[in-house]
């Protein structure tokens, strides 16, 4: 009997994680509820691209009707899914904006249709809803604004998240980067749905405006709805990357002004034999196979001619000592195999990524997951500058609280500055000349 139980619950967060509709009569739009349930946000920022998502209540057909012009009097509207046939779901309405020009600012306005589904012949919309708001938007490019700001380790705490998110409204950076830990471990899609599209603080719509990248962390691969996180944020744009890298949904290559930012991912922070995980994650040969990407990344004109490379991945890729400050790396039982695993696999990050990164001279990679911030100056065997954002936790004397990490073009030089929003001041800044390649 509780086996049985047990799988009918999984069955049932299946299907909610997948946005299975077959069956449910659910999904017919509730009259009393909204069926626009949360502002857009702003994805995958680029620069001929922009991805738009926002939240509803019922099975819906999303739309953004987007134009050039402040009143949209020239708006040309592209529904979620693409061609063929569009997409309908009841949780997240998912469009693409592609043709745009890069550094380009653009106007747009979000709808849905809600969609009474009986069969593949019996269909119809019911309503059709406009958000009367106008926000904006401006893609990637060289002839971008040079900044950017970086969150990380998250993990749906939304007092150090809200502080988080009015640092970036007060800087206005051309783009945020969301390196990893945004989640916990979910089972529900709804879960997800709230921490992106509708996260309990005041400002809501805080990635309407400025559009977000980012990275995994490993926190995001694990439960069954982060299994399928694309369907709350959406891969890159599939002409981002070959064939050969079709799996790679998650890496960047982005130019923002005189900055070119690199994303990489490192996977869960586990060995893939982990017995926990039952051999169910390949984080090894992912991130093997991100190296040519990688290579050909670094080559890219827009990339190769960039001043400034900052580079952004979830899991430090240096430690001094990776028993010192592990974070949540070491499970608290955790022997001395466990540690010998970390090294191990920190070290194999580090050969893979890190020659081609100082062949490019990357100035300064910026990674996250140990909630505690620090700074890493370079090395006569590791040129570049590493730094790695606090946490969610919000405890001075030890030295924990959350980070906003900008960075920006001044006089050609990038400055770094890291703030302390416990303190609500510059906990350290950095400034980086033009770079090198080796």
């Amino acid at each position: 009997m509780i086996a049985a139980a047990a799988a009918a619950n999984e069955s049932a967060a299946w299907s909610q994680a997948v946005g299975g509709t077959q069956g449910r009569d659910e999904h017919v739009v509730a009259p009393s509820q909204p069926l626009i349930t949360s502002a857009p946000m702003l994805q995958n920022y680029a620069e001929t691209s922009m991805g738009v998502a926002f939240a509803v209540s019922g099975l819906a057909n999303g739309f953004v009707s987007y134009g050039l012009k402040p009143d949209l009097g020239d708006a040309v509207t592209v529904k979620c899914g693409g061609y063929r046939v569009t997409d309908i779901n009841p949780h997240v309405m998912l469009v693409r904006l592609t043709g745009l020009l890069p550094a380009t600012t653009y106007y747009y306005r979000i709808g849905a249709d809600a969609i009474d589904y009986k069969g593949g012949y019996n269909m119809r919309v019911t309503d059709t809803v406009v958000d009367p708001r106008i926000y904006s938007f401006t893609t990637a490019g060289a002839k971008a604004h040079s900044s950017f700001c970086i969150i990380n380790d998250t993990h749906a705490q939304w007092k150090p998240f809200g502080m988080a998110v009015d640092k970036i409204a007060q800087l206005a950076p051309a783009c945020v980067v969301w390196n990893g830990d945004a989640t916990n471990c979910e089972e529900q899609m709804d879960s997800l749905v709230n921490i992106f599209l509708r996260p309990d603080i005041e400002r809501n719509d805080y990635a309407a405006l400025v559009p977000y990248l980012f990275c995994n962390g490993n926190h995001d691969c694990r439960g069954m709805a982060s299994r399928h996180l694309e369907r709350v944020w959406m891969y890159r744009q599939p002409e981002e990357r070959a064939a050969r890298d079709w799996d790679l949904g998650r890496n960047f290559a982005v130019r923002t002004g005189d900055i070119a930012l690199i994303g990489l991912d490192t996977g869960e922070d586990k060995l893939d034999d982990d017995p926990r995980f039952a051999g169910l994650f390949s984080s090894g040969p992912y991130r093997e196979a991100q190296v040519a990407w990688l290579r050909d990344a670094l080559q890219r004109p827009y990339i190769s001619s960039a001043p400034f490379l900052v580079a952004i991945c979830h899991i430090p890729l240096f430690d001094l000592d990776p028993k010192a400050n592990p974070g949540d790396i070491l499970p608290k039982d955790a022997g001395d195999d466990y540690d010998t695993d970390y090294a191990s696999w920190q070290r194999t990050c580090a050969r893979l990524w890190s020659p081609l990164l100082e062949q490019a001279g990357c100035q300064l990679v910026i990674t996250a997951h140990q909630h505690k911030y620090r700074y890493d100056a370079p090395t006569a065997t590791r040129p570049w500058v590493q730094i790695v954002g606090g946490g969610p936790e919000m405890n001075l004397e030890a030295g924990l609280y959350p980070t906003v990490i900008e960075g920006s073009v001044n006089q050609s030089l990038l400055r770094i500055r890291v703030h302390n929003l416990l303190t609500d001041t510059v906990q350290e800044q950095f400034t980086f000349a033009p770079r090198r390649k080796n």
